[in-house]
């Protein structure tokens, strides 16, 4: 068999072979491109110094660091540390952003290699071989550097070239070290010395705001000597309050605010320095220091005054100015002023911590009270007054109830109780003589003295001032009535005397040894068998014998001879029965007072309690209540009781006496 070489023949043989060694060498570049290092990021996982990823992703250290960092890809190897190195991006801290961020137009090759940051040793590579770490150091900056961003460059080994992976992941922002603004022992020094300030600016500040510029005026008049001292040296800055206050809060808020730069340079800008700036300031500047100026303000203010007048000149032109406007704005500072409601409420409430005893308590309160009482809230009524009518005659029995009464000065009345028309005084009875029988009129009118009359509604400070100007110590309070129809009258309420305003002054009743009653207002009276006086001694023996008409003499004889079986003649002679009757302590006469309805000495007769005298109503009438089931009657005249005590027991019912023992 012939073989021809024709064209077509090499050309297919060609084409074939070409064939071949293309599928040869598309395998071998496909096997390689599956085994190729791929660098797609990175991420920081240690470093030495202070170190953080900023917002937009970069990575920012520290210079002069050593650093660890996490690569990220596909395929990696422990080899794969020699195709990494950086490339600087720009240095210019202008052109920065504090995120390292800022867009660049470069190339995407790497024409230069950095040498400030320096690749160590070999990768640790996952067991993935997507993600190894490497060791980085990084330099130091130059002088004239603050900042400095970096690019990742991969080397690219199929074509030889370093290429820029220009992602925000890809870059590293190196900051110089921050130093510090002074030494540190220098900072502690300060830091110490601003919380003291803090301290005392901030106790100062409630501590001399909190005195009142009244309450230093009154700790100079009547406190003790170290308080008079105290107050003399606060008391001139206190008196400009708005400059002291402004000076003070200036200097608070730059106290604290140099403190908290010094702590933040001194910690750091992280939750350590908050926490410790804000545990700082709060307790030792602020809750310890007002809480020993509250109550020891007056004492601490005195002891800095100097500190306190060297803050408010070096403060002058600020807080001055602001101070000024403030006082224009808000007005003078005048201090509290109580009024009496007020300072009634604060004795009352200082009571048990005042040294102040209970009757001087109740005499300040009544005197600051005076202004808003009335007369009406503390006068007697007119049905508890003692009164004398104008026609009395000044006998021996008038002038007895008068003395017993107790009172100087008796209103004496026409007609009505509430017609009051004189005032008699009891010193005016000196020289009369009862056994003459002057009538009343006869006094009143020969010393004539004036009825002082006044209105319900006069405050108690006003009657005081009348009684003080000597005119009379009583006065008539009435009220002017023009209810319902006709014309307007005046009514009498009741009496009020100097005696009743001083009462009720020092709250206290003011007895002696005349008065028959505690208060005139609830008519309590005194302990019993006290100031008990009894005139009756004194009278003539015909004066004390109560008189009866002749008439009435002789009906009580005939009743008692006919109607009372005990006073027959047959058992008493008629003569007899006539001298019983005029004996001086046969005939009584018993007054009954409405008021003391209730009093012992209005029953004659009481149930369960024996007596041995018989009773003859000869006029009059009582109420008389008997039987189980309290029966309740009336009787008048020439009704009698008690006729069993009038006949002798029989010797049965004599009961023999007891034999003392000896």
């Amino acid at each position: 068999m012939a073989i021809d070489w024709s064209g077509a023949g090499f050309t297919l043989t060609l084409f074939m072979f070409s064939c071949i060694f293309a599928g040869i060498r598309t395998e071998a570049a496909v096997s390689d491109t599956r085994n190729v290092t791929q660098i797609l990021g990175m991420r920081l996982e240690k470093s030495e110094k202070p170190a953080e990823t900023t917002v937009k992703g970069v990575i920012q250290v520290t210079e002069g660091s050593p650093i660890l960092v996490r690569f990220y890809g596909l395929h990696l190897f422990p080899n794969s540390s020699e195709i990494i190195t950086f490339a600087e991006l720009y240095s210019s801290e202008e052109e920065d952003d504090d995120l390292g961020a800022i867009e660049v137009s470069l190339n995407r090759t790497c024409p230069e290699h950095t040498k400030d940051i320096v690749v160590n040793g070999p990768m640790e590579v996952s067991n993935q071989k997507t993600a190894g770490v490497v060791s980085l150091n990084v330099k130091q900056l130059r002088k004239s550097e603050a900042v400095k961003v970096f690019g990742l460059c991969v080397l690219d080994r199929a074509e030889q070239k370093w290429l820029l992976l220009d992602e925000k992941d890809g870059r590293l922002r190196v900051v110089e070290v921050k130093k510090s603004l002074l030494p540190i022992w220098l900072q502690v020094i300060l830091i110490a010395f601003l919380l003291v300030l803090s301290g005392m600016f901030s106790g100062l500040n409630l501590g001399l705001m909190a005195l009142d510029p009244m309450e230093l005026r009154i700790v100079q008049s009547c406190g003790t000597e170290k308080e008079k001292k105290y107050a003399r040296k606060i008391e001139p800055i206190r008196r400009k309050g708005n400059y002291l206050l402004c000076s003070l809060l200036l200097g608070n808020v730059l106290v604290n605010t140099t403190l908290t730069i010094l702590l933040d340079d001194l910690i750091g800008s992280g939750l350590e320095a908050a926490v410790a700036s804000t545990c700082g300031i709060v307790i030792f500047g602020e809750i310890i220091p007002q809480a020993l100026c509250s109550r020891n303000g007056l004492a601490i203010g005195a002891n800095t005054i100097l500190v306190t007048k060297l803050l408010m000149l070096l403060t002058f032109p600020l807080s001055w100015p602001i101070s000024k406007i403030l006082d224009c704005v808000l007005g003078q500072e005048i201090g509290t002023v109580y009024n009496r409601e007020k300072l009634v409420e604060m004795l009352k409430i200082t009571e048990p911590y005042n040294d102040l005893i209970k009757e001087e308590l109740n005499m300040i309160q009544g005197a600051l009270e005076l202004r808003t009482k009335t007369v009406e809230d503390v006068m007697t009524p007119v049905s508890n007054c003692f009164m004398i009518h104008s026609d009395a005659v000044l006998d021996f029995n008038t002038m007895s109830e008068i003395m017993k009464s107790g009172y100087t000065r008796i209103p004496v009345y026409e007609d009505e109780r509430s017609n009051i028309v004189n005032v008699l005084f009891a010193v005016d009875l000196t020289f009369v003589d009862p056994n003459d029988c002057i009538p009343l009129k006869t006094i009143t009118q020969f010393y004539n003295h004036p009825v002082h009359f006044v209105f319900h509604n006069t405050k108690l400070d006003s009657m005081l001032e009348e009684f003080k100007k000597g005119k009379s110590h009583l006065a008539i309070v009435q009220k002017l009535n023009n209810e319902g129809e006709g014309d307007p009258f005046y009514k009498v309420l009741g009496l009020i005397t100097l005696m009743d305003v001083i009462e009720k002054i020092i709250k206290s009743e003011i007895l002696d040894e005349f008065d028959l009653y505690t208060d005139n207002r609830t008519r309590k009276k005194v302990a019993p068998n006290k100031n008990k006086r009894d005139f009756s001694a004194f009278k003539h023996k015909s004066e004390s014998k109560v008189k009866i008409s002749p008439q009435l003499l002789l009906a009580t004889h005939r009743f008692l001879a006919t109607e009372v079986s005990l006073f027959n003649p047959s058992l008493i002679s008629e003569k007899a029965l006539l001298r019983i009757l005029r004996h001086p302590n046969v005939i009584h006469e018993i007054k009954f007072n409405k008021k003391e309805k209730h009093s012992s000495h209005h029953y004659i007769y009481q149930r369960g309690k024996a007596v041995d005298y018989f009773i003859l109503i000869l006029q009059g009438q009582v109420e008389v209540e008997a039987g189980n089931e309290n029966m309740k009657f009336e009787t008048g005249p020439f009704s009698f009781y008690g006729v069993m005590a009038l006949s002798a027991p029989t010797l049965g019912e004599l009961q023999p006496f007891p034999t003392p023992l000896l």
